[in-house]
């Protein structure tokens, strides 16, 4: 039933991306053992450097960089013939940066989102084997990004990530007013999506469905509706191989699906956290009197004008297990998590006529 997931020159046997989840959550040991059985490995990239040897609590710029190639020598370290790529977002104030290390260190795509990357073909010019993998949730963000990418660099995605923001988790590129409000039709956009690139550009590329994928179930409703693979973030919290804290993932086990919601990011994008003790969040940097230590983000309000939060060190807090001050990201189905698995158990169940990979060597690089 499932096709093997070209991107570019890199093909996995699976039709499955884990999704980007930052600050640390799908790092490494994710992203390998995600490659390592038959998936593309993604490293987030958004504040790397944080829980790193390489920052000193002032560094946040020079930490970065040096963290994320080594997150990908450790990642290649456990699946050395996987494809493992990088998120990177566009919101933050080092993406140009961030995306010529994953190239220098050996990513072999980049999924870029949390806004428009309109100038990602010109940041990896010097590597064109690098599968370009842009988040949308509209056909029009999908067609302007065609646009700008084939009249600047002559180039255009490699695939493309429809993402539902009814479902998603993290950030999310949708006005806040626009989501949970039963307008948007996530496949109708696949469709569409894979319809204009093949109408206008004669190109059929994937197009990968992200928000709300949990089991084997909604995996092949994805296929059967259009999609020609999906992006999996939330249900890989839960396993023993992800980077987060037993605190964190213990957070997912004990929340309720009325725990789930909105919060607006001080980034100026809508994002779905657990919101038990999200005041204590708020609370804390106020009580802390915490200024902006990284100028992290291109646009923050808490940058400009110490409104809501500081949203990096936030997520961060978390993932070393601070989960009351910190911000527990997730997506609607958060609440599904019932106990801790393995990555491996979780491609059994979603691909359980196929057998996965038991040997990195069966992974296309």
């Amino acid at each position: 039933m499932h096709s093997p997931l070209t991107l570019g020159k890199h093909t996995v046997p699976f039709p499955l991306i884990q999704g980007g989840m930052g600050v640390r959550i799908s790092a490494a040991n994710l992203a390998g053992h995600v490659a390592l059985c038959g998936g593309v490995g993604l490293i987030a990239t958004a504040g790397i450097g944080l829980n790193s040897p390489h920052y000193d609590g002032k560094n946040f710029f020079t930490a970065d960089p040096l963290a994320l190639k080594d997150e990908l020598r450790k990642a290649y370290a456990i699946a050395p013939a996987g494809v493992i790529g990088t998120n990177c977002m566009v919101a933050v104030t080092n993406y140009d940066e961030i995306v010529r290390v994953s190239c220098e260190g050996g990513a072999k795509v980049i999924v870029s989102g949390a806004g428009l990357p309109l100038n990602l073909p010109g940041l990896t010019a010097d590597y064109p084997d690098v599968a370009l993998v842009p988040i949308v949730s509209s056909v029009k963000a999908a067609e302007l990004i065609a646009k700008k990418w084939h009249r600047g660099f002559n180039r255009l995605p490699d695939a493309v990530v429809v993402e539902d923001p009814d479902t998603a988790g993290g950030h999310l590129g949708e006005k806040i007013e626009n989501i949970g409000n039963g307008d948007y039709d996530q496949y109708a956009t696949v469709r569409g999506v894979k319809a204009y690139f093949r109408e206008t550009w004669n190109l059929d590329i994937p197009i990968i469905a992200a928000g709300g994928i949990w089991d084997r179930a909604d995996l092949i409703h994805a296929l059967e509706q259009g999609a020609d693979g999906v992006q999996m973030a939330s249900r890989f919290v839960c396993t023993e191989e992800c980077d987060a804290s037993d605190a964190f993932k213990q957070t997912y086990l004990d929340c309720r699906q009325e725990d789930i919601g909105l919060i607006m990011s001080p980034a100026g994008l809508p994002g779905r956290a657990i919101l038990k003790d999200f005041d204590k969040v708020r609370e804390r940097d106020v009580r802390l009197n915490v200024r902006c230590p990284s100028a992290c983000l291109k646009k923050c309000a808490y940058k400009s004008g110490q409104e809501r939060f500081c949203i990096v060190h936030a997520l961060d807090r978390a993932q070393r297990g601070d989960v009351e001050t910190g911000l527990v990201f997730c997506g609607t189905n958060a609440w599904k998590a019932d106990r801790i698995t393995t990555v491996r158990a979780i491609f059994d169940e979603l691909f359980a006529e196929q057998q996965v990979a038991q040997d990195p060597e069966v992974v296309n690089a």
